[in-house]
C-alpha cells in the first residue's frame, strides 16, 4: 500500500473530503519517532484528560433530584442544566478542535483546563439556579475540547493500521467515565451535598494538570511532525525545553533550522467555525455524523431518565440510582477493549483481500482503499442489538419488571453504543488525517446538540406516553434511520472521495498555475534586447 505522501494545504470545498495526511515529514519516514510503549502512555494520558468532559456531563445526574430540591425549580427546569451543558459541548470543540491543528495540542489543553478549574471553583461555591446554569455552560466550553484533542493525540501518533486498538484507550474513558460519574456524584451528593461535586471535579482536575502541563510532549504534525522537529517555545513541555537548551549550549542548532522553517509559513489565526460546519455538511461525513448523533441522542434519553424513573418506580435514593449506571460502565469496558482489535483485524482483512502490504510505522494512502466498508462491517450486527435492547429496556421499567433485566438490557446497550461510537470516531479521522481534531469536534457539536434536544424533551415525552414507548421511539429513530444510512455509504463512500479528491486536485493545480503566473513577469512588458 502506498505510504504517506506531504499534502498541498487547501481550502476545502463544501462536501470535500480530503484522504491524505498534511504532514511535514517525508514519505520515507516513519509516522512517529516514540516506542510503542511511549505512544501508549501518551495516549492513555490524552484519554485520561478526556474524560473530564463526560465525567462533568453525568457526574451529577443522580444529585439532579436533590439540586431540584434545594433551588426550589423543577425536574424539568433542572434538567435544562443537563441540556445547555450539551450544547456548549458541541459548540466549544469547533473553536479550540480548529486552534488545536494549527497552534499544537499544548496551548488548546491549556486553556481548557484553565477554564474548567475557574468554572469548577464558582460552581462549588453558588447557591443560585441561574448562576448554576450559566457556570455549567461556562465549565462545559472549557472540558468539552479534550475529548477533540484526544482523538487528534490518536491521530498524530498512530496509523490507521493500527488505530483501532489505541482508539480504545480514549474511548474507554469517554464512554466509562458517563457511567462511573454517577456513582461518584451520587456518593458525593448523598454523603457530603451536591456542592461537593464541583468541588471533587476542581480538585481532580488541578492534580491531574500540574503533572500534565510539566510533562505532556507536543504532538501536532504541522508543528513537530513525526516527533522529530523540536516544537516552539509556546508549545514545550519541560523536558522538551531542557533539551534544547542543552542542544543550544553544545551548539547542536542544526535541528532548530528546519523548525523555524516550518514556523514561518504556519499562521496561526482566530478558530474558524465554518471549518468544523464544512465537514459536517460533507457528503461522506455527514452521513456518519448523522449516525453517531441518533446513537447518542438514545444513550442521552436513556441515561438522563434513569434519575426520575427509578426514583418514582423503584424508590431509589441518590446512591442507589447512581449504582443503576454501572451495568453501562462494565458494558463499555468490554466493548472498548474488544471491538478494538475487530476494528484493526477487519482492515487486515481488507487489505489482504487487495493484494495490499500493511506497515504499522508508516501511514496508508486510503485513496483506494474501501475504509468505509473495513469500519462499518464491524458494527452493524452489534447495532442492531443495541436497538432491540433499548426498546425491551423501556418496557421493563414500565413494568417495574425486577431490576436485573433492566440492569443487564443497559449493559447489551453500554457495549453496543461502545462499539458504534468506535468505528465511526475512527472513521472519521481516517477521512480527516490531516485535522483529526477538526473532525473530532464536528463528530462532537452533531451529536452533542441532537443529544441536548433528546435531554430537554425525555421527562416530558415519559410523563406523557410513558418510559416504554419512549424508548421504542429514540430506538427506532436510532436504528431505523441510521443503519440504512451506513449500508449505503459503504457502497457509495470510496466513489465519493474519488470525486472530492479529483475536486482538491484540480483546485490545487489552479492554484498553481495562479501563483506560477503571478510570479512570472509578462513577457510582452519586457524590453527587447539590444
Amino acid at each position: 500500500m502506498a505510504t504517506e505522501q506531504d499534502a498541498v494545504k487547501v481550502d476545502i470545498e463544501k462536501g470535500a473530503v480530503p484522504t491524505l495526511t498534511t504532514t511535514p515529514i517525508l514519505a520515507s519516514e516513519s509516522h512517529s519517532i516514540y516506542t510503542q510503549k511511549q505512544k501508549r502512555w501518551m495516549v492513555i494520558t490524552a484519554a485520561v484528560a478526556s474524560t473530564f468532559s463526560p465525567i462533568t456531563g453525568n457526574i451529577y445526574l443522580p444529585a439532579l433530584n436533590s439540586v431540584a430540591h434545594d433551588l426550589k425549580v423543577s425536574n424539568s427546569v433542572i434538567t435544562l442544566t443537563v441540556t445547555f451543558y450539551m450544547i456548549l459541548q458541541g459548540i466549544a470543540p469547533t473553536f479550540i478542535g480548529a486552534f488545536s491543528d494549527t497552534a499544537g495540542r499544548r496551548p488548546a489543553y491549556i486553556i481548557c483546563f484553565v477554564i474548567f478549574i475557574a468554572a469548577n471553583i464558582g460552581l462549588a461555591l453558588q447557591n443560585n439556579y441561574y448562576a448554576l446554569l450559566i457556570l455549567r455552560m461556562v465549565q462545559s466550553s472549557g472540558s468539552s475540547g479534550t475529548i477533540a484533542l484526544a482523538n487528534a493525540c490518536v491521530a498524530d501518533l498512530v496509523t490507521s493500521a493500527e488505530r483501532g486498538s489505541y482508539i480504545a484507550y480514549t474511548s474507554l474513558s469517554s464512554i466509562l467515565a458517563p457511567a462511573l460519574g454517577p456513582v461518584i456524584g451520587g456518593i458525593l451528593s448523598q454523603y457530603a451535598g451536591w456542592h461537593w461535586i464541583f468541588g471533587f471535579l476542581g480538585i481532580a482536575a488541578v492534580t491531574f494538570f500540574i503533572p500534565f502541563f510539566l510533562f505532556f510532549p507536543e504532538t501536532c504534525r504541522v508543528i513537530v511532525g513525526n516527533g522529530s522537529i523540536p516544537p516552539p517555545r509556546l508549545n514545550q513541555s519541560l523536558p522538551t525545553y531542557l533539551l534544547e537548551k542543552r542542544k543550544r549550549r553544545e551548539g547542536d542548532i542544526d535541528v532548530f533550522i528546519k523548525r523555524d522553517e516550518l514556523a514561518k509559513n504556519r499562521k496561526i489565526s482566530f478558530p474558524n467555525p465554518m471549518d468544523v460546519l464544512r465537514i459536517v455538511f460533507s457528503k461522506t461525513a455527514g452521513l456518519v455524523l448523522l449516525s453517531t448523533s441518533l446513537l447518542f441522542s438514545t444513550a442521552y434519553a436513556v441515561m438522563t431518565s434513569i434519575p426520575s424513573q427509578f426514583s418514582q418506580r423503584y424508590g431509589f435514593d441518590d446512591l442507589q440510582v447512581s449504582l443503576i449506571y454501572l451495568p453501562l460502565a462494565v458494558g463499555s469496558t468490554l466493548s472498548a477493549f474488544t471491538t478494538g482489535k475487530l476494528i484493526d483485524r477487519n482492515y487486515r482483512r481488507h487489505a489482504k483481500k487487495l493484494g495490499l502490504t500493511i506497515d504499522n510505522s508508516r501511514q496508508d494512502d486510503l485513496s483506494e482503499f474501501p475504509i468505509e466498508r473495513s469500519r462499518i462491517e464491524v458494527s452493524m450486527p452489534i447495532a442492531i442489538v443495541g436497538v432491540v435492547a433499548v426498546i425491551i429496556y423501556g418496557w421493563l421499567v414500565q413494568y417495574n419488571i425486577h431490576l436485573a433485566g433492566p440492569c443487564i438490557m443497559l449493559f447489551i446497550f453500554g457495549y453496543s453504543m461502545t462499539a458504534m461510537f468506535n468505528t465511526m470516531n475512527i472513521l472519521m479521522v481516517d477521512l480527516y488525517q490531516g485535522r483529526p481534531a477538526s473532525a473530532t469536534a464536528a463528530n462532537n457539536l452533531t451529536r452533542c446538540l441532537l443529544g441536548a434536544g433528546a435531554t430537554a424533551a425525555v421527562i416530558p415525552l415519559i410523563e406523557s406516553v410513558g418510559i416504554g414507548w419512549t424508548c421504542t421511539l429514540a430506538a427506532v429513530l436510532w436504528g431505523g434511520f441510521s443503519l440504512p444510512l451506513l449500508v449505503y455509504l459503504m457502497h457509495v463512500g470510496p466513489r465519493w472521495r474519488k470525486e472530492s479528491k479529483m475536486k482538491e486536485d484540480a483546485k490545487i493545480a489552479q492554484k498553481a498555475a495562479v501563483c506560477k503566473s503571478k510570479q512570472s513577469p509578462n513577457l510582452a512588458t519586457q524590453p527587447h534586447p539590444a
